[in-house]
């Protein structure tokens, strides 16, 4: 992949740009064996490769620049405004929307929140394309002084943007390094975006997760879906489900799925997404997933656990090793958190793993382990 942002120094976030990129998929698929490698009957299965560009459903851009002539992409060292909306990372329909969201911005009077000077208003645009070719915006403020602009030319960026399906404003007023903040203001008549994944419909709310690579999505949903069909377990728990993706991908007649998220906008777009298939063997709960697992009276024959880079943490880690749950499937985004967590449960070995290259041009991946009661 050729990228001149990365040849001009102007940004260098693709870490592994200039690896082929077999090296790539075969360098992460090496560190992550050498990291469990001390699990011996483990069976490693073929890492599954991505599309090298245009595979991003989310743009995450900092904005900078003057109102007349703002950036989105990414801050210099100096806090100035380098403008990626070119980047070839993105799904097609997100790089066609940033020139016009550019527009919308000084349209708008959306002046650029100046982070030296801490001045300005607008920090963030996070754009995320469906794989309908629907968009969600959420513009990050640093207070509500633009909102009522921003509704006055919402109908100007509803007809240049045809695509728009969910705007809404995220307020974040404090100056540090947080992407966003707390209080969510919905612009737009539709909450959520339709996420298809397979024949299922995800949810996505403003301030829910979803995997930023939807064919990788896919195949990891799918990975799970026929690792759990080969166990037929008659009770599932699927912790830090998000927006439900295992739970619904795993829901079998029969089968009892539990979905637990700390997040409510997550467990309210997982549960439009259970009534629209009439699941009424699967819920979900919205509650700290070591918390909730170890308030039952008994635990399920199957775990699901998809926590982010930090890992599940030695409690819930410990609940699981004296618990006594056949089968855990572990799907991880850091294998050095997912080998500590392996140590803390000594009972429960590895025996299945593959690679996802979730994130292609840099060290992350995502990784999937199905565990077994020894």
């Amino acid at each position: 992949m050729q990228c001149d942002y990365y040849d001009t120094q102007r940004c260098r976030s693709c870490t592994l740009l200039e690896l082929p990129y077999a090296e790539q998929l075969a360098g992460k698929d090496a560190q992550v064996r050498e990291l469990l490698a001390r699990h011996a009957d483990l069976t490693w299965l073929p890492p599954v490769a991505s599309a090298q560009e245009h595979f991003r459903n989310k743009a995450k851009m900092v904005v900078g620049g003057t109102l007349e002539t703002p950036t989105l992409g990414i801050l210099d060292r100096a806090g100035a405004g380098v403008d990626l909306r070119g980047c070839g990372l993105h799904l097609p329909g997100l790089r066609a929307a940033l020139p016009v969201l550019a527009d919308f911005v000084t349209r708008a009077g959306l002046t650029p929140y100046d982070v030296p000077a801490r001045r300005g208003e607008l920090k963030h645009l996070l754009v995320t394309e469906s794989p309908d070719g629907e968009l969600m915006v959420r513009l990050v403020l640093r207070s509500e002084e633009p909102v009522a602009r921003i509704r006055k030319h919402l109908p100007w960026l509803r007809e240049h943007l045809p695509a728009l399906a969910v705007a809404s404003v995220n307020l974040q007023p404090e100056h540090k390094a947080v992407l966003e903040g707390e209080r969510e203001l919905l612009l737009t008549e539709r909450a959520t975006l339709r996420m298809r994944v397979h024949d299922l419909d995800l949810h996505l709310r403003p301030q829910s997760f979803f995997q930023t690579n939807t064919a990788m999505a896919e195949r990891l949903y799918a990975l799970g879906r026929d690792w759990v069909a080969e166990l037929a377990p008659s009770s599932v728990w699927d912790l830090y489900c998000g927006v439900g993706g295992f739970a619904l991908h795993v829901a079998a007649p029969g089968r009892r799925v539990v979905g637990v998220e700390v997040s409510p906008e997550a467990v309210a777009s997982a549960e439009q997404s259970r009534a629209e298939r009439g699941l009424d063997e699967v819920s979900f709960a919205a509650a700290d997933a070591t918390a909730w697992a170890r308030e039952q009276q008994a635990p399920p024959e199957l775990v699901v656990v998809n926590p982010p880079r930090r890992g599940i943490g030695p409690e819930l880690a410990g609940w699981l090793e004296t618990s006594d749950v056949p089968h855990v499937l572990y799907s991880s985004c850091n294998a050095r958190t997912l080998a500590a967590d392996l140590d803390a449960m000594p009972s429960l070995r590895p025996v299945r793993a593959r690679l996802l290259d979730m994130f292609p041009n840099t060290g992350h991946y995502e990784v999937l382990t199905l565990l077994r009661r020894a």
